[in-house]
């Protein structure tokens, strides 16, 4: 089982280097590893060329040619560089792992394996994700819990399933809708889980998710998009009964402390 770990990242010099240790680390050795980078101005060229053919003390520490590759040109934005990094995958699942997400620990990659070796059936593994801060602090875990059983219907509720933490057989994996700008994430897994014959899921951390500050702006566009996707996906009707749910329950849901905002690509889309 070979997978495909795809890093997008842009101006990230601060989070990048963290993300390739944590998947350089893993046990499990048979994966790629994908950087796109956005044409940055700062380090992060620099950064990754450091992992091609690194050596420490006489030991190789850097990535095998074979297991990488990397591109830094100019995008329309994270989307369309995470489609790029879909077109250069050969690997049988894609695991999106951007600057400043981290693999949950050394056995994650293993803990995927393991589990999708009892269901080979499976065109999706899943697991929970970890909050974590720009000093790689544990924060919280998300607020929404990815579901044991997870379905299109599971998504009248957001984006149940973390997106770090949701890997998907490139033979099933739709391309990102450019058209949405800060939510295609959502639209991307709905429309992954409607193609899917079967979902594995994992009872564990699999990944920490790198979260910052959005600005109110950006959050009143996120809310549009969602609602149009929504709208796309289960209709009219459906999407007004499942955001009056969410309405009625926002004053419970468990809150993220806030943190000194990012510069993450994530978080300022190219609109």
């Amino acid at each position: 089982m070979k997978i495909s770990i795809i890093t997008v990242t842009f101006n990230a010099e601060m989070f990048l280097e963290k993300t390739i240790l944590s998947v350089l680390s893993q046990s499990w050795k048979d994966f790629e590893y994908i950087i796109v980078d956005g044409a940055s101005k700062d380090n992060t060229v620099e950064i990754i060329k450091q992992f091609e053919l690194s050596t420490k003390n006489g030991e190789f520490v850097g990535i095998l040619p074979e297991q990488f590759r990397w591109m830094s040109e100019p995008d329309e934005g994270l989307y369309d560089a995470m489609n790029k990094g879909i077109d250069l995958a050969t690997g049988e699942f894609l695991w999106f792992l951007n600057a400043g997400d981290l693999m949950f620990d050394v056995n994650s990659l293993q803990t995927i394996v393991n589990a999708y070796l009892e269901t080979p059936m499976s065109d999706i593994i899943y697991g929970q994700c970890l909050i974590i801060d720009n000093n790689g602090k544990a924060l919280s875990e998300r607020h929404k819990i990815a579901p044991k059983q997870l379905t299109k219907k599971s998504f009248l509720n957001g984006l149940v399933v973390c997106h770090q933490s949701m890997l998907v057989k490139k033979t099933i994996a739709p391309k990102y809708n450019l058209k949405y700008k800060i939510c295609a994430d959502y639209d991307w897994a709905i429309n992954a889980v409607e193609h899917a014959r079967h979902s594995c899921y994992i009872d564990d951390y699999i990944s920490k998710f790198l979260i910052a500050g959005i600005s109110s702006q950006q959050q009143k566009k996120a809310w549009v998009e969602r609602f149009f996707i929504m709208k796309r996906a289960f209709g009219l009707c459906k999407t007004l009964m499942a955001h009056g749910i969410i309405v009625l329950k926002y004053p419970f849901v468990k809150k993220i402390p806030s943190f000194k905002k990012t510069t993450l690509r994530e978080l300022i889309p190219k609109f």
